[in-house]
């Protein structure tokens, strides 16, 4: 492996595998850094609004082998189990990270791609008067590049190396993700309220569907364990306790992630191009976290590919996030305030019933337009 790279992208995600697999499609030299080897599980609803379809038919990036689900209808329940469904007027489609990330690591191998799997970068740092990035690595290598896109997800070592402004602050939240296969609708998102926290429910592919939720990290430390959290608060919600008790669960233990953080991120770190949710994490409510970081990774190309100089490539990529995604993030945020709790979740559930013109305009509103 040499020593110098024009690009080089730090996590192997969405957002870093298509910035990845754009930039090599368009002649430019990409080596990408991923801790883990492919394919692997991460906590994530495994739900993409179709505003990224177009795109991701346009160059090839949809897994057309897979019988993906169309899901088109929203189901909410509050912490009693009370329910209501809307239609979807964009709508989405159900896959697992495991074969979509998997499924865009071999197309950009295709294009060219360069990979250094199973490798952390441990620091990073901009060399003003050589105008470079350097990189160190967990084998104790060192790297020099002329552009980075920070794709290292929603908490890394990075994040501290940095010191970002939100690594300071302690989350309330854990992720928590498991793959089952039960008796469920697949053209519909649901999203169920227990005390603490909520839960996504969707179909992904192979008759199997995705549960993920978003609980407290107190309620954790409390009880001492996943499953007694889960009996405890989740299973309050009767639509909650049938599925965890008939489904069948196909992890021998679930994914879990500690210190999910909503709190704004700046777009351009010390002349980092973030993207994805290391640019800015929307709420799981929101349903298109995925959507967003594909998008994000397509602007990050972009911006590199177009730009002629560093000042006009971090101008460009930082205005057009702000553009695309500071409103929709900062809406998800407000929106989340009406969900976790047995009153504000009976109110959201009431305005969905009373008023659903109004709650559809909530979803357009942290929903972008295809591109």
């Amino acid at each position: 492996m040499k020593e110098n790279y024009q690009n080089v992208i730090i996590g192997g995600g969405l957002a870093g595998l298509v910035s990845a697999y754009l930039l090599a499609k368009n002649g430019q030299e990409v080596l990408l850094i991923e801790k883990k080897n492919y394919p692997f599980h991460r906590v994530c609803g495994e739900y993409v609004s179709k505003e990224a379809l177009g795109f991701l038919n346009r160059e090839g990036l949809y897994p057309t082998h897979l019988d993906l689900p169309e899901v088109m209808k929203f189901l909410f329940s509050d912490t009693s189990g009370d329910s209501v469904t809307i239609p979807l007027d964009l709508g989405g489609f159900g896959v697992s990270r495991y074969e979509l990330d998997y499924f865009l690591y071999q197309k950009a191998i295709n294009v060219g791609v360069q990979f250094l799997l199973g490798t952390q970068v441990y620091h990073l740092n901009f060399e003003e008067r050589e105008d470079l990035f350097e990189l160190e690595l967990s084998d104790n290598s060192h790297l020099k590049a002329r552009n980075v896109i920070g794709a290292f997800g929603k908490r890394s070592r990075l994040d501290k190396d940095m010191n970002r402004p939100f690594i300071s602050q302690r989350s309330p939240y854990i992720g928590v993700k498991y793959h089952v296969k039960m008796d469920y609708p697949q053209d519909t998102v649901a999203l169920h309220n227990f005390e603490g926290g909520y839960c996504g429910i969707n179909a992904i592919e192979h008759d199997k569907f995705n549960i993920c939720y978003l609980g407290s990290r107190e309620q954790l430390r409390e009880l001492g364990s996943i499953e007694a959290m889960e009996k405890e608060f989740l299973w309050k919600n009767p639509q909650l306790k049938k599925v965890f008790t008939e489904a069948e669960f196909l992890f021998e233990k679930p994914e879990v992630i500690n210190e999910i953080n909503f709190e704004p991120k700046a777009p351009v770190e010390n002349h980092v191009l973030m993207a994805g949710d290391a640019a800015g994490l929307i709420t799981p409510l929101c349903g298109n976290g995925m959507a967003i970081a594909i998008h994000s990774a397509k602007m990050a190309a972009e911006a590199l590919i177009q730009g002629a100089s560093r000042k006009a490539i971090e101008h460009q990529y930082a205005s057009s996030w702000k553009r695309n995604f500071q409103k929709r993030l900062w809406v998800g945020r407000k929106v989340q305030l009406l969900f976790g709790t047995h009153n504000s979740s009976v109110f959201a559930g009431k305005l969905i019933k009373s008023f659903p013109l109004l709650a559809n305009q909530i979803v357009k509103s942290t929903h972008g337009k295809p591109f």
